[in-house]
């Protein structure tokens, strides 16, 4: 019988990153089309340089291929939590600005942040499957640990361009990581498991 459940949970396991690499997919092409017209409407060269987002992890990891899947799994939905808040801010900030005078962006903003928002209840279901607590799940905390905001309409819409591209690097690691889970530990046939937290 545990053979069986054990398949079954391998099986969920793959169906579950299968669904989550094709929507990293989808969040990854609707943020480029969302950073150009975002970079267009804000009138900023989609190019400039940007300083790294505070309050999310980058996307480029050193020793990417000796994480563990748990490592993996947290560290994504750590950023896309982030994501999440920010996101919200930009859209609060978007319609505070421009109200309906630009709907058409800020339907975009609310379509990648609901996007943002199931792919995070994704990753937390992969926790789940693997009997792993997730983490942190309150709102407050969610909200307190963004950072200020900037001060100049020039520096948020800096700030609202380097989500924008940091959120794409991450729609293509967490593509990435996805896959990595799906792969089979050596010896065993199966997917790895997840190590116990120290």
């Amino acid at each position: 019988m545990a053979g069986a459940d054990g398949a079954s949970t391998a099986l969920q396991r793959r169906d579950l990153c299968a669904r989550g690499i094709r929507l990293a997919g989808k969040m990854r092409s609707d943020v480029v089309n969302l950073l150009e017209a975002y970079a267009e409407r804000q009138g900023l060269d989609a190019s400039a340089s940007v300083a790294a987002v505070e309050g999310v992890p980058p996307a480029a990891v050193e020793r990417w291929d000796e994480q563990t899947s748990t490592q993996r799994l947290l560290e994504n939905l750590a950023a896309y939590r982030a994501f999440r808040a920010l996101l919200a801010q930009m859209l609060e900030q978007h319609r505070e600005q421009l109200g309906e005078a630009d709907a058409a962006l800020g339907r975009a903003l609310a379509a990648v942040l609901l996007q943002v928002s199931a792919f995070a209840y994704h990753l937390e279901e992969l926790l789940r499957l693997e009997s792993r607590g997730v983490p942190g799940e309150e709102e407050e905390e969610e909200e307190d640990g963004l950072p200020p905001q900037p001060h100049s309409l020039f520096e948020q819409k800096l700030r609202g361009l380097g989500v924008l591209r940091e959120l794409a690097q991450w729609a293509v690691r967490s593509a990435r990581d996805l896959r990595q889970l799906t792969k089979p530990s050596p010896g065993t046939g199966s997917a790895p498991s997840l190590p116990e937290s120290p």
